[in-house]
């Protein structure tokens, strides 16, 4: 026989008792889970605070240090512009001592050449002549232009009669680059006299105040006359069996 249980007043049956019973039961497992949970995050949390904190500290302290380091690399860009001042002027300085020099050295350079052509134009006709080409004409620091009148190549000096021309670079002191750009000349002055029907045959020469022999030589294996200084006039260096070189 099922035994039952009536509240007079409420209706309620031994069941439903049972059964809300045992939804507390099951409640409270629930909520002790869910304080569990609870006191796990605030353990999580307090663990974080901590960990925030020390790191707080460390950014404390490293804010404390660049702020040091801030002030070192102030200091540091105050010197470095002193100082970039300080080179700013003497590159000044050096610049304009370079430019002065240049200008003393360039007219010293100017000088010397001035005094090759004048030692060597008033004697050089004489001493051609004395090999046998009897020139009646020398020109002076002739210009070669172009169909825009742009000057292409200048020669310092030009002697001339019916059959040849001769063309004298002067320098004061002749190096091995001056013979490359001597050629270059000739080549362009042989074009030109060819435009003008002119088929005289073209020889060159290279004068100079001081000449060391290893340059001395290559002039004269180019096929051009080496003319000296010596004393008050020049000598023409003719060694035997030289050929010069026609254009």
């Amino acid at each position: 026989m099922e035994l039952q249980m009536r509240d007079p007043q409420m209706g309620l049956t031994f069941e439903k008792v049972w059964a809300a019973l045992m939804e507390l039961r099951e409640q409270s497992k629930d909520t002790d889970q869910r304080l569990k949970d609870t006191d796990q995050r605030l353990k999580d949390t307090d663990q974080l605070i901590r960990e925030l904190r020390e790191e707080s500290k460390d950014t404390g302290q490293l804010i404390r240090e660049l702020r040091e380091e801030s002030k070192d690399t102030g200091q540091l860009i105050r010197e470095l512009r002193e100082e970039s001042k300080d080179t700013d002027r003497r590159l000044k300085e050096t610049d304009r001592l370079v430019r002065e020099t240049s200008r003393s050295v360039g007219g010293l350079s100017n000088s010397l050449g001035e005094l090759a052509e004048h030692l060597v134009a008033p004697n050089i006709k004489e001493k051609f002549n004395a090999l046998g080409y009897h020139f009646k004409g020398i020109a002076e620091n002739q210009r070669i232009e172009d169909e825009q009148g742009q000057i292409i190549a200048e020669i310092d000096i030009l002697l001339e009669n019916s059959a040849y021309i001769v063309a004298v670079e002067v320098k004061s002191k002749p190096k091995n680059a001056d013979i490359d750009n001597f050629v270059r000349r000739l080549e362009i002055l042989r074009k030109y006299k060819d435009e003008n029907n002119d088929k005289r045959r073209i020889r060159g020469a290279i004068a100079g105040a001081v000449f060391h022999d290893p340059v001395k030589s290559a002039i004269l294996e180019a096929g051009f006359y080496v003319i000296e200084q010596t004393g008050d006039t020049v000598m023409i260096n003719v060694p035997e069996g030289f050929k010069p070189k026609e254009w």
